[in-house]
Formats: C-alpha cells, sequence, structure tokens
C-alpha cells in the first residue's frame, strides 16, 4: 500500500520547550487517525508540518504527488459579510472545474450539512454553524487526506453527530484517509481506526495502535504496566551495582571495568523510565461541598423562558437535591445557558429572571457557576494573581497552600506565574477557572461547558471529582463519555418549548432520532407559491436538500418495517393482542410512510431530470 502522507523523526522546540521529539508516522488510504496528547504537546504543530504550513526542527515529511490536503483549523475565520454559499463559493475559487461543477459542489456541501438558509450571512451564524461551514470549507476541493484540529469544538451534540455520520459515510467524494486532532472520547471510539498519543512518556515520542479509542486504552493500560515493572526490575539492578561499586574491588580487572560501566548505564535507564513514567501528569482536581445535610437545596416549579417572543422552556419543574447530577441537552441557542442563569440568579439576587414560575432556595445555599464565556478571566492579570488573588497562598479544605504548590496541581511551571493570562492556551485558562471554583464550598455546581480545551487526562481526573462531589450538580457538555459517566439524569431540550427528562443520553438520543426519522407530512410553503416552482432540470435548494435525504429516510422506514415483522412474529407478542395490534397499526403507518416517501422521490427526481 502506497502512503499518502508520512513524517521520520520529526522533532519541534519553541525556544527551550520541546514539543515533540522522534515522531514517525504514516497517513494510509483508509486511515481515519486520531491524534491525542495532553496539552502542550504539539498536536497542532505537527498537524501544521505535515500540511507544510510549518517546518520541524529535524526530520522529514513525505508526501504523495499531487496529494490534495483539506486542513480545518480550530478557529473559524470568515469573511463576515458573506453568505454561507460565498464562502464555499470562495474557497472553491482555484480549483481547476467550471462553474457548473463548483456549483454542485457547494450546494451538495451545504445540503449534507443541512444549512436552513445558504444566503445567510456568515456573522449571524452561531459557533455551532460556523464550525459545519469550515468542515464544508474543507471539503469543497475534495482532498485526498483531510486534515482537522479539533472538530468538535463549539458542536453541540446533534452536530457532533452529523459529523460522525459525514466521516462515516464513504462516500465517492470523501477523503481517502482524515487525520484530526480530538480530546472527545465518544467521538474519538465512534470514528478513528487508529490512535496516536503525543508525549514525553513514550521513548519514541508517540505510541500509536491500530484500532479503536477503547482498544488505544488497553494497550496503553497494558504498556504503562510494562514500563512500571521495568523500572522495578531496574531500580533493583541499580541497587545491587550501587552496593557492588561502594565494597570497591580491589583488582580492576576488565571484567571489572565493564561492570563499572554497566553500572553507569543501568543508572541512566532508570532515571530515564523514571523520568518518563512521572511525566504523565494530571490536574488535581477536587471540588469542595459544605457538608450541609439539607435534603431540598432549589426547587423551581413551573419555569418558563423565552426572547423576543420566542419560548425556550415552559412549566419546568426542577428539583436539586445532594447527589443529584443532572446533565443539559439540546442544540446550541435551545436554552440550557439560559437555565444555568436562572438558577445561578435565584441563589446570588441578581441576573436572569424567568418569565413565569417560582423559585425555592434553601438558606444559606451556596452555589459555584462555571461561564462558559469566560468572562471572569482578566487577560491582563498574571497566572500568579489570578491563581491567589489575596497574596502568595490559597486556603484549600483549611489548609494553607503556597501558590507554587497549588499551580503544580494544575499542571504550570514555577516559571509561568508572571505570565498574563491572555497569552495562556485556551486549556490553560480553563484550569485557572476550575482552580478558582474549587475554592469555594458549593451546595451546588453549575457547570456550563468546563471541558472546552482540556485535554484527555485533565477530562479523566474531573470525571473523578464530579462524581465523588456530594452536592447537587448540572451540567452543560458535550462530551457524551463525560455525560455517561457523571450524570444520573438528563434533561433535553428542543428549543421550542418543550423540556423533557431523560433516564441518560442514549434514551435522550433516541427519542431525537425518531422524531428525525418522521418525514415533513407537508411541503414547504414557499414550494407552493408559483414563483418559487423549480425550473425544469434544475432543483430548488430545498428541493435538493430534501432530495438529498430522500434514500436516507427510507432506509430508516423500511428497517423499522423489518423490526415491526420480527417483533409481530415472536411467541409472547403473538399471546398478547394489546401488543399485536400497536404493532400492526404501527406497521400500517409507516408502510403508508414509505409509500408517500417513495412517490415524492419520484417527482423529485423528475423534476432534477427535467
Amino acid at each position: 500500500m502506497c502512503a499518502l502522507l508520512s513524517c521520520q523523526e520529526l522533532s519541534k522546540s519553541f525556544g527551550a520547550q520541546v514539543l515533540f521529539s522522534g515522531v514517525t508516522l504514516v497517513v494510509n488510504p483508509g486511515d481515519t487517525i486520531g491524534l491525542i496528547g495532553p496539552n502542550g504537546s504539539g498536536k497542532s504543530t505537527l498537524l501544521k508540518i505535515l500540511c507544510g504550513l510549518e517546518q520541524p526542527d529535524s526530520g522529514t515529511v513525505f508526501v504523495q504527488k499531487q496529494l490534495r490536503v483539506g486542513y480545518l483549523t480550530q478557529e473559524d475565520v470568515f469573511d463576515e459579510t458573506a453568505t454561507c454559499a460565498d464562502c464555499l463559493y470562495e474557497a472553491g475559487k482555484d480549483l481547476e472545474i467550471d462553474e457548473t461543477e463548483r456549483y454542485n459542489r457547494v450546494q451538495v456541501l451545504l445540503s449534507r450539512a443541512r444549512f436552513p438558509d445558504p444566503n445567510q450571512p456568515v456573522r449571524l451564524l452561531s459557533g455551532g454553524w460556523r464550525k459545519r461551514l469550515a468542515v464544508c470549507r474543507a471539503l469543497v476541493g475534495r482532498p485526498d487526506v483531510l486534515v482537522m484540529d479539533e472538530p468538535t469544538n463549539h458542536l453541540d451534540i446533534e452536530g457532533i453527530l452529523w459529523l460522525e455520520q459525514l466521516l462515516g459515510a464513504h462516500l465517492p467524494d470523501s477523503p481517502a484517509a482524515v487525520l484530526m486532532v480530538s480530546h472527545d472520547r465518544r467521538f474519538l471510539e465512534n470514528t478513528v481506526n487508529r490512535v496516536i498519543e503525543l508525549a514525553p512518556v513514550y521513548p519514541e515520542g508517540s505510541f500509536q495502535v491500530r484500532g479503536t479509542y477503547a482498544d488505544f486504552l488497553d494497550k496503553k493500560a497494558d504498556l504503562l504496566s510494562q514500563r512500571q515493572s521495568l523500572e522495578e526490575r531496574l531500580a533493583n539492578k541499580v541497587r545491587r551495582e550501587t552496593e557492588w561499586l561502594r565494597r570497591g574491588p580491589k583488582a580492576r580487572t576488565t571484567k571489572a571495568r565493564f561492570r563499572i560501566e554497566e553500572a553507569g548505564r543501568l543508572q541512566e535507564e532508570y532515571a530515564d523510565i523514571r523520568n518518563r513514567n512521572r511525566s504523565t501528569g494530571q490536574v488535581g482536581i477536587g471540588f469542595d461541598a459544605t457538608g450541609r445535610k439539607t435534603k431540598k437545596l432549589l426547587t423551581a416549579t413551573g419555569l418558563a423562558k423565552g426572547f423576543h417572543g420566542q419560548t425556550l422552556f415552559a412549566k419546568l419543574d426542577i428539583n436539586l437535591t445532594p447527589g443529584l447530577r443532572l446533565g443539559l441537552l439540546g442544540r446550541n441557542g435551545s436554552g440550557k445557558s439560559t437555565l444555568m442563569r436562572i438558577l445561578d440568579s435565584a441563589v446570588h439576587g441578581s441576573g436572569l429572571k424567568p418569565d413565569q414560575g417560582s423559585l425555592f432556595v434553601a438558606e444559606g445555599l451556596r452555589v459555584v457557576s462555571f461561564d462558559q464565556r469566560r468572562e471572569v478571566l482578566d487577560p491582563d492579570t498574571t497566572l500568579r494573581r489570578a491563581l491567589a488573588p489575596e497574596g502568595d497562598s490559597v486556603i484549600y479544605r483549611g489548609q494553607s497552600l503556597h501558590v507554587v504548590t497549588w499551580a503544580k496541581r494544575f499542571l504550570f511551571r514555577a516559571d509561568q506565574l508572571e505570565t498574563p493570562v491572555y497569552r495562556l492556551s485556551g486549556g490553560e485558562q480553563a484550569r485557572i477557572l476550575i482552580a478558582r471554583l474549587m475554592l469555594q464550598p458549593a451546595d451546588i455546581l453549575l457547570l456550563d461547558e468546563p471541558t472546552n480545551d482540556l485535554d484527555i487526562p485533565s477530562l479523566d481526573v474531573l470525571e473523578e471529582s464530579l462524581c465523588e462531589f456530594p452536592g447537587a450538580l448540572v451540567l452543560v457538555t458535550h462530551d457524551r463519555f463525560l455525560l455517561d459517566r457523571v450524570c444520573n439524569l438528563v434533561l433535553g431540550f428542543d428549543g421550542a418549548s418543550r423540556a423533557e427528562y431523560f433516564a441518560d443520553y442514549d434514551q435522550w438520543l433516541a427519542a431525537l432520532q425518531e422524531r428525525e426519522r418522521k418525514p415533513p407530512t407537508a411541503a414547504p410553503a414557499d414550494r407552493e407559491k408559483p414563483a418559487a416552482k423549480p425550473k425544469p432540470g434544475k432543483l430548488s435548494y430545498m428541493d435538493q436538500r430534501e432530495y438529498e435525504q430522500m434514500e436516507e429516510w427510507i432506509v430508516a422506514a423500511e428497517a423499522r418495517l423489518g423490526e415491526l415483522e420480527a417483533l409481530m412474529a415472536e411467541p409472547e407478542v403473538m399471546a398478547d393482542p394489546n401488543r399485536l395490534h400497536r404493532y400492526w397499526l404501527e406497521q400500517q403507518e409507516v408502510q403508508a410512510r414509505v409509500e408517500q416517501l417513495y412517490d415524492r422521490w419520484d417527482e423529485l427526481e423528475q423534476l432534477r431530470l427535467g
């Protein structure tokens, strides 16, 4: 198999800081590679080197002749005055294709990304829709290798599911290989067939496993266990050789000199593996509770809130008690952060108020909030003052800790303490905010996207801390792995006045997919107007979008028909007339829907062919 893209013995440093060294990797057709590693390990820099945007200090990059590479950066920079369609047209202006082909590519990508209005200005898009547009822009040139840096950033869960489907579609115009940096563990598990971790703990600079993310975790655990055993064996050898050296052999024979040299080599090897085994630093996260025994912390009844005539949620009841870990799910803009702000203002007395409903708060309730907008951080203050505003020490769980010790707990070096906050990475700023939260005893934690920019080791420790927190937790996150591990109840928002409780993320997702399986029962209103009728041989944007999705709807409906037939054939169902009748009614409904879909597909096909 001929490699599309590869590198050998790459190294890169910034000043005295070594990002990585000795990294070798190969990208072959069919690879979907997840590149992971702690913050500061050089993942984004490695992607830029592979894309030819930066040069390594040493090593070689090999690129197949005429290889097309699509690169998605972390930051989504657009012409804010342009429309979504214009941005994609601009991205394809230098391609050696005619205008018709360029038009078709743009329209197909907009349809796959499910943009409701391709003529909407970019400045009006939410962060999630901007990310979808950025992904489409990277695909306009139909790259052989798609390189993405944190593609799930700013996407809500539906957006992440869309991206998973896009990467798994394997269409004729799909990239031959994908290489991406991500800290979303469920996303990695669902998409990649190979995982590469950059970290100084590995002598080769990286550790590579072919398989899923779960396979990677298993192999990594085995490797670290082996390295720990090796360290113990080397420690015993070094101890024996050191004792021999101290005795000082009288005869300086060749054998004795060899043994002296061997003892020195063992000491170097032991020091190297010991340092590597201890380089897997983890953030020391642990939230402090007040120890309150009250069972009812906060109760909300009949909450409703809307903006500009649009109701986000209504008739919403909430009861926060110790041990409840509530996850909020829904599209961006559906009301999750709004609810968090209402709950916070109920305690602090100022802020966002509900349009309707009442809130009961236990006496002396203490609430600690994490704001995803991070407005509480002064960008000009130093790391020292951000971590310890009152002096050179902090009080954590009744003990005084020096700011250097406190900083090390969050993987900051002592020489970083005078660095302004604005010069720190997003992950480092997130760790500052979490450090400040930990200094405040709380009955309720309100955490709005606390995982943004955190690396996987930090996420693991955050999960453990949240599971151990004895108070109530309300969590907004698009990290499905975190939701599954932490939350024991979820509240799903549809953005159209309804919010429902579900047992877990999977139950919410099943309900969401069930709603999406039902196609529109009526044609869009603008299709009924004579002026909006498509010309023969050319579908309108909405018709094209419907045409693109039709096969998926039919497959889903026919799959449900098969499920119903199998259910009605089961002996226990046949023995239960009520269940049998219910399944039969659903079968008739789904069968009618399938016939309706086929009729509509034929109609669109005739319009498309003119």
